[in-house]
């Protein structure tokens, strides 16, 4: 016989959490429902759903929730789905939908852009939206005629995820975004954290991948931006609600974004801040897309409380790396920064765009004085590659770069010896997380990552996007 010693430890499992009483799934949910979806089982939406105010709808890890077409998910209260990386679960069409995740896809006829549902539509009572290890897929269907949050109108097209209370909190991590018609998600107005998530396919012709407005104050970091139609990130102070909107972007990767555009004139295809709108970009990784970092003059974002660096780019082509600083005279005033790769030269832009960098002054209406102007940037066609585990760069065999708009059996994690490793800031003093979010419980809280020196959203040391 032999006694435990001291060091013996015993892992005790912690079950999950369950909140009211359980969801049956015998028949399809329609009308108001509150409680907890187990582990394991598969529910149907048979209708339109309701979380009231005051009620809380839990998904246990492991469960499926299969929507039925053109269904809503309105939550007027609280909404959790607490997938775990063994056991993630499933937002989806009800019916098995073809995957086309082929190079060269038709958007015209790929179910990803369908809008088949409408999506997880928040109204300005729902205190928390809080998705961990969740697949959300086929969103931004059209409303029916008397089913649609506030702010909305029968007939209109949904965003995949919509919130918009400046007082409630919304935390997205680890999760996958798979297939909307314009924005995958629209917050206007709430304390976000969305991080470490894998976005696809979002925006047929048009719309961003989170889109923030007035109100709205958190963290988009570690994020993966794929094939989008136009911005992966975008940050706006637009119908304000007396709060600045203030957002940290950083260590996230953008990959062929902004060629779905249909009125491409000044939009951009990765980070885009405007109209007010104050935060920070660092640490991002951006590659063949048609718009680096963006910086809108009219209507102005808030230039002086506007801080960016260490961001990195590539491009294949002289239309992209002649707008990884975009050259759009009138409405961009990004400023080239030292610390980006590729370096930024005199013998490249002129004198006067780094002479006057972060100089801008807003003028009587707000704007800044347009001192952009055009640079040649042909010598860096195909430089830096970041060396991903498994992406052909320089591209080849594809016509459109908005061909590749899905993971697939690519990995876009970087290998030890790309120019990307290390070359990015984890200095608190210019780069930090807001954590806005408010949520202390355990199982709730938002968990963030802080800035890694690797560019863009997989860390070497394992840190960062765990898909």
């Amino acid at each position: 016989m032999s006694s435990c010693s001291k060091d013996d430890t015993i892992t005790v499992s912690t079950p999950p959490l369950v909140i009211g009483q359980t969801v049956s799934d015998a028949a399809p949910l329609t009308g108001n429902v509150k409680g907890t979806m187990l582990s394991d089982k598969t529910y149907t939406l048979g209708g339109n759903i309701t979380v009231n105010a005051g009620d809380t709808l839990l998904m246990q890890p492991g469960v499926k929730l299969k929507v039925g077409k053109g269904l809503t998910i309105l939550v007027k209260g609280v909404f959790l789905s607490l997938g775990t990386k063994e056991k993630p679960n499933w937002i989806t069409a009800a019916e098995s939908l073809p995957r086309t995740d082929a190079i060269s896809a038709d958007p015209s006829t790929d179910k990803a852009f369908s809008g088949y549902w409408t999506g997880i539509q928040c109204n300005t009572t729902c205190t928390l939206l809080d998705l961990k290890w969740t697949h959300i897929e086929y969103v931004g269907g059209v409303f029916g005629a008397d089913f649609f949050p506030e702010g909305s109108a029968a007939g209109s097209g949904a965003f995949g995820i919509q919130f918009q209370n400046p007082a409630g909190d919304l935390i997205l991590e680890d999760c996958w975004g798979y297939g909307s018609v314009d924005d995958f998600m629209r917050i206007s107005g709430g304390r976000f954290s969305v991080m470490r998530n894998t976005f696809e396919k979002c925006g047929f012709a048009g719309g961003d991948v989170i889109n923030v407005k007035g109100g709205s104050v958190g963290d988009m970091a570690y994020n993966l931006f794929l094939g989008t139609a136009t911005n992966g990130t975008k940050a706006s102070n637009k119908s304000t609600k007396g709060i600045q909107t203030n957002v940290h972007m950083y260590n996230n990767t953008y990959i062929n974004g902004g060629y779905r555009q249909k009125d491409p004139t000044g939009r951009g295809g990765s980070i885009n801040f405007e109209e007010g709108a104050k935060g920070k970009a660092y640490n991002n990784l951006m590659v063949n897309c048609r718009m680096g970092l963006r910086i809108h003059n009219k209507p102005h974002a808030d230039i002086v409380n506007l801080k960016y660096g260490y961001n990195f780019n590539y491009g294949d082509s002289a239309r992209v790396v002649n707008n990884i600083y975009p050259v759009t005279p009138t409405t961009s005033v990004s400023v080239p920064q030292s610390t980006d790769i590729p370096t930024p030269t005199e013998a490249i832009f002129p004198a006067a765009k780094f002479s006057q960098a972060y100089l801008y002054v807003q003028d009587a209406s707000g704007d800044c004085p347009n001192i952009v102007t055009a640079y040649d940037g042909s010598t860096f066609i195909g430089k830096n590659n970041p060396m991903f585990v498994n992406f052909p760069l320089p591209v080849a065999g594809i016509k459109r770069l908005s061909d590749v708009s899905s993971v697939g059996s690519f990995d876009f994690h970087l290998k030890s010896t790309s120019p990307a490793v290390g070359k990015g800031t984890a200095d608190a003093n210019l780069v930090a997380p807001l954590a806005a979010t408010l949520v202390t419980k355990s199982a709730l809280k938002a968990v963030i990552t802080l800035p890694g020196a690797d560019m863009g959203c997989f860390q070497i040391n394992g840190n960062g996007n765990q898909h």
